[in-house]
């Protein structure tokens, strides 16, 4: 990132630093950006306020000059100069300097203010088209002063006293803009002191200060048809207003709305990055142990990734580490003890003694539970390995019932003291590893015959979105407190469930692992119909009880 390159780099490498710059980056950048909006629209409204402002002298004079002859309007633009103490001059629009928008602001019928060059020193020069032509006036003024807008008030007078009735009025309305209202009345104004009526009487012209509004009103005096008088009020003439409160709160909220925006996206990356740590940590949670974190910086995120994707990979070698010595010690096994039950077979054929024979007999039965022991760490190391995805390599729809009664019907003879049952109900089928679940099912059916006192019951059901299979037994059952700790590895509990029958302590882990792997899960709580205990396998059915690879 640029930002990397610029700071320090005990900066860049705090990622929390660097989001406290880049918040204080977006403070600055949001204060600039408001001070220059709030000069930007303040600049907007005063140039318009000074093209409003001209908009009526500017329309006087150039009708009044328009109604000229070409020979005549030199003379009247140099009396009029000197009489208004402003340059006024006559130019061909068409050769004059003007961009495009300054054209078409003329060529629409509106007065164009521009400032004067610092080269030619300070004041404005105000553009105005003759109506109908293609000559324009140029007039050009430092300020304005008192004079001049009387200058401009008698000017008003002379070309209104030119018409009466009707036209003098239609000649006023043309004068009409949003900064000047004008009027005509056949009385007297009625707030103005006795002595400025009186200079009103005397045709001069009268202008009343309204302090309260910061604004002024000019008043003249006309004749009027018949030997009548007629009064103009032009005005108020309001002084610039700044920007109005609510106008500025709305861009203030405007500002703290683009701020907001980008905290949201310096903290929204941050908490992407975040993000993806978690969804890493999740996935290798779930035994995807080849999931990685991609490092895209060398800050404090970026040092947290590496050493996550360290973490992983030592995780991961240490856990193929483990399984490969347990594969490799359980295979070293089976030869030593495949040559004791050949060396017990051989003495038990060289002897008739019954004593022998019955020692004899005791060891092949040590020899079997050793190698059933190495069967059993064999097939947790390989669901361990096999299936380090998380991924079922040989998914297929099985029939629950059919798998529950082949289980039945391979363990039945091995207990023949017991009952061993299949409720009867319909089918329910899943897609699952045929192999591991019927040997999930397979160890918690021989667990329940280890300690069932006569019965053993198997039941299937559904509700739509899981699978379950329930395998029940009368026998002492399960404490509360242990029902946890019997799913982890070489678990053996301290009372007479375990004592008294034996096992190794990985049959149920084994379950468990199966069906983590199928996405289901195993639980263990009181048969209320047997009065022993009740494990539980639960596979989703619309996942298809495979976890996705």
């Amino acid at each position: 990132m640029v930002l990397s390159r610029l700071l320090p780099r005990p900066l860049a490498d705090s990622a929390f630093l660097r989001v406290y710059v880049w918040l204080a980056l977006a403070l600055v950048l949001t204060f600039v950006l408001a001070l220059s909006t709030f000069a930007l629209v303040d600049k907007v409204r005063h140039d318009h306020y000074r093209e409003q402002l001209a908009e009526a002298p500017m329309t006087l004079l150039s009708l009044q000059l328009a109604a000229l002859p070409l020979s005549r309007r030199d003379a009247w633009l140099a009396r009029k100069s000197e009489q208004l103490s402003m340059t006024l001059s006559l130019h061909d629009r068409r050769n004059y300097p003007l961009n495009f928008f300054q054209r078409t602001s003329l060529e629409s019928g509106r007065t164009l203010v521009d400032e004067v060059d610092e080269a030619e020193g300070q004041g404005w020069k105000l553009f105005r088209q003759l109506p109908g032509e293609t000559w324009m006036l140029r007039a050009e003024l430092k300020s304005l002063s008192e004079q001049q807008l009387l200058g401009l008030a008698r000017q008003l007078g002379e070309w209104l006293a030119e018409v009466d009735g009707e036209a003098r009025l239609e000649r006023l309305e043309r004068l009409k803009s949003p900064v000047i209202q004008a009027q005509l009345t056949d009385t007297p104004p009625e707030d103005l002191p006795p002595t400025q009526i009186a200079r009103l009487r005397d045709t001069e012209v009268v202008i009343q200060l309204l302090p309260q509004r910061w604004a002024m009103t000019l008043y003249l005096r006309l004749p009027a048809a018949g030997g009548g008088i007629q009064w103009v009020e032009v005005g108020p003439l309001a002084a610039f207003e700044p920007m109005s409160l609510s106008l500025s709160l709305s861009l203030l909220v405007a500002m703290l709305g683009v701020l907001a925006g980008i905290i949201y996206m310096i903290v929204r990356g941050v908490e992407s990055r975040m993000a993806r740590l978690e969804q890493a940590a999740t996935r290798i949670a779930c035994g995807h142990l080849n999931t990685r974190v991609k490092v895209e910086s060398g800050d404090f995120l970026g040092r947290v990734g590496m050493a996550f994707n360290g973490m992983a990979s030592q995780v991961q070698a240490l856990l193929r580490a483990q399984q490969e010595m347990i594969r490799a010690v359980s295979h070293e096994l089976r030869t030593p003890v495949a040559r004791i039950r050949f060396a017990v077979q051989m003495v038990e054929d060289m002897t008739d003694s019954g004593p022998v024979r019955r020692q004899l007999s005791g060891i092949d039965g040590d020899i079997e539970e050793l190698d059933g022991l190495i069967d059993e760490i064999l097939t947790y190391a390989k669901l361990g390995n096999d299936h380090a995805q998380g991924v079922l390599q040989e998914a297929e729809l099985v029939d629950c019932r059919d798998l529950a009664d082949n289980v039945v019907e391979a363990l039945a003879p091995l207990h023949a003291k017991l009952s061993l049952q299949v409720t009867p109900g319909p089918s329910v089928e899943v897609v699952a590893d045929p192999r591991y679940l019927q040997r999930a099912l397979q160890n918690l059916v021989a667990n329940a015959c280890r300690h069932a006192a006569g019965q053993v019951r198997l039941t299937l059901s559904d509700d739509g979105q899981v699978a379950r299979l329930d395998v029940e037994d009368d026998g002492p059952g399960v404490p509360v407190a242990e029902r946890e700790e019997i799913f982890k590895p070489f678990a053996r509990l301290d009372d007479s469930r375990t004592r008294r029958s034996g096992g190794y302590g990985l049959g149920l882990s084994i379950v468990h692992k199966v069906m983590l792997w199928h996405g289901g899960s195993v639980m263990v709580d009181d048969s209320s119909r047997l009065g022993g205990a009740r494990f539980s396998l639960l596979l989703p059915l619309k996942q298809a009880g495979v976890t996705p690879a």
